[in-house]
C-alpha cells in the first residue's frame, strides 16, 4: 500500500505549519534582542529561543501524527528527546551569533539546526513497544536536506536584513521543517506490538499536557527572565545614550581612521546637519596637516601592548564650512562588536585660546607699564639731579668743579640701569663650558672679600673636596654669585657672618647656599624677591636679582629665597651637575640664553 507524500487532514496540517512558523518567529525575536554588549543575559536569550523552536518541532510533530493514519507515541523520553533537541538548537544558535567565525558560521548553524530537528522527528516515533524497524535512507537524507535548506535560507536572510527577512526566515524555518517531517514519516517504517487503545491515547493525552505544562512554563520562566534583562539593559542603554548625547563635548567612536560614532554635540562642533555628512569620513580630512604625524601616531599607542596615555593633546581641526577649531582631546581604547576601537572626548576650547590670548596681550601691556613706569621713576630722579646742577652752573652760582663728581656718578648710575635692561631684553649667543663651581665662587669671593671687610662682614666658604662640574657660561655665573653674595654684605649694616656652602646632591644637582644673618625679608616681600624695581635697599633698583634669576633659569637650575625676620637670609641656587668627562658635539658648545 501506497501513502502519498503529504498525508493527514489538511486543517491539521495549516495548523502544524502555523505552529512551527510562529515558533520560528519568536525564536528568531529573541535571538535579535542579544546585544554585543549584553552578555549577562545573552544564554537567556538563546536558550529561551532554542527551547522555544524546540518545543514548537514538537507540537508540530504531535498535532500532524494525529491527523494522521500513524501511531502517536508518547513517553518520558519525549522529554529527554526535546531537551537534546534544545541543546542542539541552542549550539546552532550560538554559532550563528559567534561574528568571529566569519567563513562557514550559516553552513555550520544550519547543519545543527537540522541535525536537531531530524533527531526529533525520527526518535520520536520509537518506543520500547517496537517490534519492526526499517529506514530509507535516501528519504532521509532527503529530509535533513531539505531541513538544512530552510535553516541556511532563514539564516541568510536573518544576517542580509533584507526587506521582510524575518517574514521569510520564520516561513523558510515552518516549510522546511513541516517538508522534513512529511518526508520523515516515509522514511521511517515502524511496526508497533501494542495497539493505540483508548485508554493508551488517554494516557498519552495526559503525558501530552504534562509536557506542554511543562514546556510552557519553562518557556514562559526564560520569556519573564529575558524580558526583565531587556527591561533593565534598555533603562541603562537610555541613561548612557542621553549622557552621551546631552554631552557639552564631542563624544566619538574612531575605528581605523574613519569616524564610526559622534553625538549631536560633535556635529554641531563640525557643523555639520547631520551624522551622515561625517559617520565613516576620514578623520583627517578635517583636522590641520601640521597635527597629522601627531594623530596618526596618537591613535597607534596601545595598538602593540603598550599603555596609553591618559593626558589630552591640543589640535587644531577646520569645520565643514571652514572655520578654525582649537580642541582638547582625550582618547580611551576599547572593544566594540569584536574589533577594537578607539572612543575619544573632544573639547572645543577655542574660546578659551581667545581669553587665553587676551589675558596675556593684557599681562604684555601691564608689565610694560609697570616697566616704563619703573624706567620713568630710577632714571628720572638723577635726571633731576643734573638737571638741577647744570642750571646751578649756568647760572654761576656756586662751585662748578665740586658738582661734576656728583654729576658723573648719576650718569654712571644711569647708564648701569640701561645696561641692565639691555641685557634683559635681548637674547645673545654665548659660549658654553665645563668648570667647577667651586673655582667661580672662590673667584667671586676674592673679588667682594674687600667689601665685605668694609662692611665688618666675614665670609666663611665651604665646599665638597670633589669638584663640582656645571655646564654654562662662566661670566654669567660669576654674575649670579657676585649678586647674592654682594646682597647678602649689604643686608648686614651691623656686620656679621655670611655662611656659603656647596654641595652635591645624588649626582644631579649642584646647591649652593649663601647665608646672612641680617634682618631679613618678610612672607610678603619674599614673594616679589625677583621682580623688576623691586628691592628692600634705599638706592637699589631690584634689576640685579632679576637678572640672577633669569640667568639660572637660562642654565636649567632653579633659585629660591628663605628668609626669617631678624634672624636672616638664605638664597639656595640649584644648578644641574655635569661631568667634565662628557664630550660635547659641536652643536652644544653654544647655547642661546636670554639673559
Amino acid at each position: 500500500m501506497t501513502h502519498p507524500i503529504i498525508s493527514g487532514n489538511p486543517y491539521y496540517l495549516i495548523l502544524s505549519i502555523i505552529i512551527m512558523c510562529f515558533s520560528s518567529y519568536t525564536m528568531l525575536n529573541m535571538i535579535e534582542q542579544l546585544q554585543p554588549k549584553q552578555r549577562a543575559y545573552g544564554f537567556n536569550w538563546v536558550i529561551g529561543g532554542a527551547s522555544v523552536f524546540g518545543l514548537g518541532l514538537w507540537t508540530m510533530h504531535v498535532v500532524s501524527l494525529l491527523a494522521s493514519n500513524y501511531r502517536l507515541v508518547m513517553n518520558w523520553s519525549m522529554l529527554v528527546i526535546l531537551v537534546v533537541c534544545a541543546i542542539t538548537v541552542y549550539a546552532a544558535l550560538v554559532v550563528l551569533k559567534n561574528r568571529e567565525l566569519r567563513r562557514g558560521r550559516f553552513l555550520f548553524s544550519a547543519l545543527l539546526m537540522a541535525l536537531g530537528a531530524t533527531m526529533l522527528q525520527y526518535m520520536s516515533m520509537l518506543s520500547e513497544t517496537v517490534i519492526l524497524l526499517k529506514m530509507n535512507w535516501l528519504l532521509f537524507w532527503l529530509s535533513y536536506g531539505v531541513s538544512f535548506a530552510g535553516a541556511y535560507l532563514a539564516f541568510y536572510w536573518l544576517e542580509g536584513k533584507s526587506p521582510n527577512y524575518k517574514f521569510k526566515s520564520c516561513l523558510s524555518l515552518g516549510l522546511s521543517n513541516m517538508v522534513m517531517h512529511q518526508i520523515g514519516l516515509h522514511a521511517l517504517q515502524v511496526d508497533y506490538m501494542d495497539i493505540l487503545s483508548t485508554d493508551l491515547l488517554n494516557e498519552y493525552l495526559l503525558m501530552l499536557g504534562f509536557l506542554l505544562g511543562l514546556s510552557t512554563l519553562i518557556i514562559l520562566s526564560f520569556s519573564l527572565t529575558t524580558w526583565l534583562a531587556a527591561s533593565k539593559y534598555n533603562q541603562m542603554d537610555e541613561r548612557y545614550k542621553l549622557l552621551v548625547e546631552n554631552s557639552m563635548d564631542t563624544i566619538a567612536l574612531i575605528n581605523d581612521g574613519h569616524w564610526e560614532f559622534m553625538n549631536r554635540a560633535g556635529q554641531r562642533m563640525f557643523e555639520v546637519q547631520s551624522e551622515k555628512e561625517i559617520i565613516g569620513t576620514n578623520l583627517y580630512a578635517l583636522l590641520d596637516k601640521k597635527y597629522h604625524r601627531e594623530m596618526a601616531a596618537w591613535l597607534g599607542e596601545g595598538q602593540t601592548g603598550e599603555s596609553v596615555s591618559a593626558k589630552p593633546i591640543e589640535l587644531q581641526w577646520m569645520s565643514v564650512q571652514g572655520r578654525p577649531l582649537h580642541t582638547e582631546i582625550v582618547r580611551a581604547s576599547s572593544s566594540f562588536s569584536g574589533k577594537q576601537i578607539v572612543q575619544v572626548i573632544i573639547r572645543d576650547i577655542s574660546e578659551r585660546k581667545k581669553n587665553e590670548e587676551l589675558l596675556i596681550n593684557s599681562e604684555k601691556l601691564y608689565v610694560a607699564g609697570q616697566l616704563a613706569a619703573g624706567i620713568a621713576h630710577e632714571i628720572r630722579n638723577p635726571l633731576t639731579s643734573l638737571k638741577g646742577f647744570l642750571q646751578l652752573i649756568a647760572s654761576g652760582r656756586g662751585n662748578g668743579s665740586n658738582f661734576y663728581d656728583i654729576m658723573k656718578s648719576e650718569l654712571e648710575r644711569i647708564e648701569s640701569i640701561v645696561s641692565e635692561l639691555l641685557m634683559l631684553s635681548k637674547p645673545q649667543v654665548y659660549e658654553c663650558v665645563h668648570k667647577d663651581s667651586r673655582q667661580i665662587m672662590e673667584d667671586t669671593v676674592n673679588l667682594l672679600e674687600t667689601q665685605a671687610i668694609l662692611h665688618n662682614v666675614m665670609i666663611e666658604y665651604h665646599a665638597d673636596d670633589r669638584p663640582l662640574w656645571v655646564f654654562g657660561v662662566e661670566n654669567q655665573l660669576k654674575q649670579v654669585f657676585i649678586n647674592v653674595l654682594k646682597n647678602a654684605i649689604e643686608a648686614m649694616q651691623g656686620g656679621g657672618v655670611v655662611s656659603i656652602t656647596m654641595s652635591l646632591e645624588e649626582e644631579e644637582s649642584v646647591i649652593v647656599r649663601i647665608k646672612d644673618e641680617g634682618s631679613g625679608i618678610a612672607k610678603e616681600q619674599l614673594a616679589k624677591i625677583g621682580q623688576p624695581f623691586y628691592t628692600t635697599k634705599d638706592k637699589g633698583t631690584g634689576l640685579g636679582l632679576m637678572v640672577t634669576y633669569k640667568i639660572v633659569d637660562n642654565h636649567h637650575g632653579q633659585i629660591m629665597a628663605q628668609s626669617e625676620v631678624e634672624v636672616g637670609t638664605t638664597f639656595i641656587i640649584k644648578l644641574p651637575y655635569h661631568k667634565q668627562e662628557v664630550e660635547l658635539t659641536p652643536e652644544k658648545q653654544k647655547i642661546e640664553i636670554e639673559t
